[in-house]
């Protein structure tokens, strides 16, 4: 199985937890993952979870005019539970559980194996979980298990992933997430205006997963609906980030001519940005724009070199924070304050706004655990 060096830093962070040393040398050996996943793990461990269900409880009541309540426990099954795209969104989680004096177990699959995110939901159900929040990659795997907890009289929201928007496929209560078909258009539309024709290559890293299938799909319409001569293409590439790369720097190194490369997914985006600046392909000045979503350190710092014109910014904080609240306002409303459809944004991140992404450590970002105010000065950029 092929190894990964472990960055000094996350080597540090992993010897000042309090880990068993079954659990450490995991850490320290891991393979089949990236570096920054590793960090991940780290982080994701210092905030209290455990190695096997990354649980995270609160010791005290809620803070502000709330009664006192049982310490309910609410359920998040995830797709990817080791990607560092979701250390911000157990963050949120886990503020939100301390504020409001309940807790939250972090559970699912960690490559996107739909079986296993439906057995972990299984479980949440016979367990008697007080709620749970589902990132809904599948919704014909998880109408059936929607509809078991609801009957069970357990509230369910999905967050950073669902249905179509015409058709959610099951009948969770409500959805908080970034928009994702019209973030997948807002992408396109970018890219449109900023090349006159062309090629243009799109690549996801698992076709037909509801969380960014949209996205390209949105992408797709949005260059259509330009009327540019631009020559559009969906490509694979791989959940996993280093096979991601293999495939893309494969795909670009026979495709020189492109005028577009675009991915809808963080690990993608990422290796977009490191083949761009392998190849140098902004020299020849083919290339004319390149750009995806989310906001890993190597596609930020993509930004910051010019291989990557842009990113897009989907609030991955606010996907943890905010179903914990919902999840706890039906519980204590009897279910009268009823979950409500939540979009977390877009905001596109490029050379001109990066800075602050990089300079700034915070929870809320997922650069670190620790809990401290961003204090910030200036005018507030008009949206």
């Amino acid at each position: 199985m092929r190894k990964y060096k472990v960055h000094p830093k996350v080597e540090e962070a992993v010897e000042t937890l309090d880990l068993n040393p079954v659990t450490r040398r995991r850490l320290l050996t891991g393979s089949g993952l990236a570096s920054a996943s590793l960090a991940a793990t780290a982080l994701l461990s210092a905030c209290g979870g455990n190695d096997d269900d990354n649980s995270s409880s609160s010791d005290s009541g809620a803070v502000g005019n709330f009664p006192k309540t049982p310490n309910w426990k609410f359920v998040f099954v995830n797709h990817v539970t080791t990607n560092p795209f979701f250390v911000p969104t157990q963050y949120g989680a886990e503020d939100a559980c301390k504020l409001l004096g309940v807790s939250y177990q972090w559970t699912g699959s960690a490559n996107s194996t739909v079986s296993e995110m439906v057995n972990a939901m299984n479980t949440a159900i016979s367990s008697k979980a007080d709620g749970i929040a589902v990132a809904v990659v599948d919704k014909d795997a998880f109408r059936a298990p929607v509809d078991q907890a609801l009957d069970a009289g357990i509230p369910v929201v999905s967050y950073n992933a669902d249905g179509a928007r015409d058709d959610p496929g099951t009948n969770r209560l409500a959805y908080i997430g970034q928009g994702l078909y019209e973030s997948g258009y807002e992408l396109g539309k970018r890219a449109a205006s900023m090349i006159d024709g062309g090629d243009v290559v799109a690549f996801i890293a698992t076709p037909g997963a509801l969380n960014i299938q949209p996205r390209i799909d949105g992408a797709q319409q949005a260059i259509k609906d330009s009327g540019k001569p631009i020559n559009f293409r969906s490509q694979a590439a791989d959940a996993d980030v280093p096979k991601a790369l293999s495939i893309i720097d494969a795909y670009v190194n026979s495709h020189r001519d492109l005028a577009g490369i675009l991915a809808v997914d963080a690990g993608d985006t990422q290796s977009v940005g490191q083949v761009v600046k392998k190849y140098n392909l902004r020299s020849g000045g083919k290339l004319k724009v390149a750009g995806g979503f989310d906001l890993t350190p190597e596609t930020l710092t993509g930004i910051k070199e010019g291989s990557l014109d842009f990113t897009i910014d989907q609030q991955p904080y606010l996907q943890g924070f905010l179903p914990v609240l919902a999840l706890y306002l039906f519980k204590l409303s009897g279910g009268l304050v009823t979950p409500v459809q939540t979009n977390t944004g877009l905001s596109f991140v490029t050379k001109d706004n990066v800075d602050p992404y990089q300079s700034t450590q915070t929870r809320y970002e997922g650069s670190t655990p620790d809990k401290k105010l961003v204090s910030r000065s200036g005018p507030i950029a008009h949206q």
